[in-house]
């Protein structure tokens, strides 16, 4: 199954995009992007970026500096 997104992206990007596929980096575009989703979203994993949050915050309180 997949979702259809409409997204504006800055120029730049799209150019950068689109000479990738012109050079066979990529199939198209809509694949630079789902894989780029994709980077993103196991990136910034919610549990990740939870612990990250309570250790600054544990760190800040404990004075260590």
């Amino acid at each position: 199954m997949t979702t259809f997104v409409r997204a504006e992206i800055p120029e730049q990007l799209a150019k950068k995009a689109q000479r990738m596929v012109d050079r066979g980096w990529a199939v198209n575009i809509e694949a630079i992007v789902t894989e780029s989703l994709r980077r993103y979203l196991e990136s910034h994993d919610e549990t990740l970026t939870e612990q990250f949050l309570r250790d600054d915050v544990e760190w800040a309180l404990s004075g260590n500096d």
